[in-house]
């Protein structure tokens, strides 16, 4: 996909966003997001990348308010979604959607496609969010249906009918039900096969074209990202260590994490897969309880400097649209 402009307006701001938990009969928190401040910008899509268990898909949730977020600002198209009330927070939420990563466990299993598309209409409809009558609620299904590549005629059949491939797609509909401006797809197709991953990944794009959406993409999987993301954010233990256009980051990573994430994936040519160098990270990823002094991936890193473990690095832009936070750069 093509590089996005720099001036391009933007939809979603997070500033200085934390998620943490508490421990049970302890004093600590897991600190699992610590600290994240990103832009995502109309009609992009921005893929979130790194390890399991590095906050990424706390992220989304935090942003959706599936999770209520200990600290920080979520502005969406210019409104800070912590200053709503609950009535408005639930008309905020419909331009806001997510996609979730196991197709199956999405669906309601005792309801059928035309109903689980139809929740959020109706839903939506009782609280006075959207007026629409019953027939447009029901042309709505069967048009996003077709959206989306099902025959309106399967709209009575239940999620154990469709395979991976096409429950995905019902999961993709019914996030598109409201006409939301930004959609939140939490690893959407990690749970498909290769080649369906491709069809998914495509049904994205086009519908991207076609209803101008925004997408924050969350994948642990670098080759897809690359093939989906304008931009791309590398989370490391609850914090962002680099964001930047996609083929920047590709062509030139300068996290050292970032680095290491990118020589583990394969390339297709035998002779630079053989002679490249694969970057093996020692130790292993610290315990998201514990109070960091210097930077979170100090212990790891094969570039540590004294600095490194004494103060934290913050996220800066280093001239192309391209951010780090690492102590190498200043």
């Amino acid at each position: 996909m093509s590089k996005t402009s720099i001036q391009q307006e933007v939809l979603l701001e997070v500033r200085d966003l934390k998620q943490h938990f508490p421990i049970r009969h302890s004093q600590n928190v897991i600190r699992a997001v610590d600290g994240v401040s990103f832009s995502l910008r109309k009609g992009e899509t921005l893929g979130l990348v790194g390890e399991s268990g590095c906050g990424k898909s706390t992220t989304a949730r935090a942003i959706n308010y599936l999770y209520t977020p200990t600290s920080g600002d979520i502005i969406l198209d210019g409104v800070n979604l912590s200053s709503l009330s609950r009535r408005e927070m639930a008309a905020a939420r419909k331009d806001m959607q997510m996609v979730f990563q196991d197709p199956y466990a999405s669906l309601n299993p005792r309801m059928t496609v035309n109903q689980i598309i139809l929740e959020p209409l109706r839903i939506n409809k009782n609280r006075g969010v959207i007026s629409m009558t019953n027939g447009e609620m029901d042309k709505r299904v069967e048009e996003l249906m077709e959206i989306v590549g099902l025959s309106r005629n399967l709209k009575n059949r239940f999620p154990h009918e469709f395979s991976g491939g096409q429950r995905q797609r019902i999961g993709i509909a019914r996030a598109l039900a409201l006409n939301p401006k930004l959609i939140l797809l939490d690893e959407p197709v990690s749970a498909l096969d290769v080649s369906i991953q491709s069809q998914v990944l495509n049904l994205l794009t086009k519908l991207q074209k076609e209803f101008g959406l925004t997408y924050l993409f969350i994948a642990h999987d670098l080759a897809v990202v690359k093939y989906i993301s304008d931009r791309v954010a590398v989370m490391y233990l609850g914090k962002l260590v680099e964001v930047s256009p996609s083929e920047e980051l590709y062509d030139r990573p300068l996290h050292p994490y970032t680095q290491a994430l990118l020589s583990a994936v394969p390339i297709p040519d035998p002779e630079v897969e053989k002679s490249r160098q694969r970057i093996i990270l020692e130790g292993d990823v610290p315990s998201p309880d514990r109070i960091q002094k210097g930077c979170y991936f100090c212990d790891r890193c094969p570039k540590v400097m004294d600095k490194c473990r004494s103060s934290i690095p913050e996220l800066k832009d280093r001239g192309e649209d391209h951010q780090v936070a690492c102590w190498l750069y200043e």
